[in-house]
């Protein structure tokens, strides 16, 4: 009986700790937030990434309470920052605002230190964005026609600039040469910032840059801009053509950033940051601030983000390894 006595002790104990378990997410949940959560970034202050997550940071502030806090992180094309997200506690006091570069593109074209499916878990995307073509203004080259003849007139003379080895400028510029058959060299950068900065100064010719980035210096005459990467115009720029359009029939090459989270953290606090995610992209003010930089809000459930990212990494895995692009 003694023993018996004691099983059922233990079967009880048992019981309790997971009803126990079982409530403690929820209530978390409930919580949450209860202290101040970061956004990590992958890039450094000036770039498409900041702006969009100093954009809605303040509106999370407003509607969960806590404040937001845009950490950067910048190095190798945003690895370094989905690194330390993939390792933060899983307990959404660390989200980041994740790229298709350091989600696609980089784990296609090198090692890194985490599993862009399994280490994470989706929030939301958050917006779609385009590249750009943009030189210095005393380049002789006011179309992508000019670009293209100016190129294949001194093969390996000119430089074009991205946020990185295999960021999604570098692959649009990759794509751009291939398409174009013209001979340009590569200088990627640990961000768009970095990179403006010599563009606007004439250290490089050509910058493959996310529009955002772009239109303050296009609009004062800093950088000419040539064509966007899209499939169609961007509402920022839109007396500029698409690649397709200016030179390169079937030319495409799109971009996009999301909300993901460490994969272990707990369903229901998913569940809050995505809907007060979708709700500050779906804020008036926050979709007409973003388009203004040419980029649209596009939130989507955890699953549709998932889904997608899995598509991407589908479709520019096999465009990499095409065009035989590495990184070490």
């Amino acid at each position: 009986m003694t023993s018996s006595g004691a099983l059922l002790r233990k079967l009880a104990a048992a019981a309790i700790a997971c009803c126990a378990a079982a409530l403690a997410a929820p209530l978390a949940a409930q919580e949450y937030p209860a202290k101040p959560v970061r956004i990590i970034i992958g890039f450094p202050p000036g770039g498409a990434t900041d702006l969009v997550s100093r954009m809605m940071a303040p509106k999370y502030n407003a509607l969960l309470k806590q404040p937001f806090i845009v950490d950067n992180r910048p190095g190798a094309n945003g690895v370094i920052g989905s690194d330390l997200a993939a390792k933060a506690a899983p307990d959404g006091y660390a989200i980041h605002l994740a790229t298709i570069g350091s989600l696609v593109l980089s784990p296609a074209t090198g090692k890194v230190p985490y599993d862009p499916i399994r280490d994470f878990a989706p929030i939301s995307q958050a917006v779609a964005l385009q590249n750009i073509f943009i030189v210095h203004p005393t380049l002789p080259a006011r179309s992508m026609k000019d670009l293209i003849a100016l190129a294949r007139a001194k093969p390996g003379a000119l430089n074009f600039a991205s946020s990185g080895p295999a960021s999604p400028g570098h692959l649009a510029g990759e794509l751009f040469k291939t398409m174009a058959k013209v001979d340009l060299v590569h200088v990627p950068y640990k961000g768009g910032g970095p990179a403006m900065i010599d563009l606007v100064a004439g250290h490089v010719e050509i910058f493959v840059a996310v529009i955002s980035t772009a239109v303050p210096q296009v609009k004062a005459g800093k950088a000419r801009a040539l064509a966007v990467t899209g499939s169609r115009r961007a509402a920022a720029l839109p007396d500029v053509p698409t690649v397709a359009e200016a030179a390169l029939k079937g030319y495409e090459a799109t971009n996009w950033y999301g909300y993901v989270a460490p994969a272990a953290t707990p369903r229901a606090i998913v569940e809050r940051l995505h809907k007060a995610t979708v709700a500050v992209l779906e804020m008036p003010d926050v979709k007409q601030g973003l388009l203004d930089q040419g980029i649209e809000a596009a939130p989507s459930s955890p699953e549709r983000f998932a889904a997608y990212i899995q598509s991407e990494t589908g479709k520019w895995t096999k465009v990499i390894k095409a065009a035989g692009i590495k990184v070490d």
